[in-house]
């Protein structure tokens, strides 16, 4: 017996690792863009995360669909017929156990997906004092702490940078800086140039 392994059925199991993927790609694709070095593209999918608890739901169910499925015992048939035929990989439970790990891994990567994102060197040369200005800048499509990174990541690469802490939850990032070295407008572009959009700029 197949244990209800038919084509739809792989379907379904391969909508599941689909909506495990989705669910994370707003996260996944900053790292790609990053790594791609074509960063601008990394805010695309921001529009998913409101999504990502149907999609979540979705790769949940579906799984626990499959493993129902693969689980329940076979019908027993009243023909002397080969019914002991080993299924291929595919039908397997290591083959389930292996999609099910790459789901959870899918579903779980915005809570690490800042440990890939090079770690931001700030100016560690103490500047003059008057030359200190600390700003905060609100900022549009970030939703994961992935994305945190990714812009204290570009914003660390201009020269004069002391500082910078973002959060997605707040939608900023406070910027403290030399400013005889690096200006406003060079802060915005760098934050623009993630994909993600600035929306407000306040002096502190």
């Amino acid at each position: 017996m197949d244990n209800g392994e038919t084509p739809a059925a792989r379907a379904w199991l391969g909508a599941g690792v689909v909506s495990a993927i989705a669910a994370s790609l707003c996260c996944i694709t900053p790292l790609l863009a990053i790594m791609a070095g074509t960063s601008g593209i990394a805010a695309s999918f921001s529009w998913l995360e409101p999504l990502r608890p149907y999609l979540v739901g979705v790769t949940t169910l579906v799984l626990g669909f499959a493993w129902y499925r693969k689980l329940k015992p076979a019908r027993k048939t009243d023909c002397d017929c080969e019914t002991n035929l080993k299924p291929n990989f595919m039908q397997s439970k290591a083959f389930l156990s292996l999609v099910t790990v790459f789901a959870a891994v899918m579903l779980a990567f915005p809570s690490y997906a800042h440990v890939f994102y090079p770690q931001a060197q700030n100016q560690q040369v103490a500047p003059n004092q008057a030359n200190v200005q600390t700003v905060e800048i609100k900022i549009k499509g970030m939703t994961c702490a992935g994305c945190e990174a990714h812009v204290n990541s570009e914003v660390s690469e201009l020269a004069g940078i002391l500082k910078v802490e973002t959060s997605y939850a707040n939608g900023n990032t406070l910027v403290q800086f030399d400013k005889s070295k690096t200006g406003v407008k060079q802060i915005e572009k760098a934050v623009n140039a993630t994909g993600y959009k600035v929306t407000e700029i306040k002096k502190k």
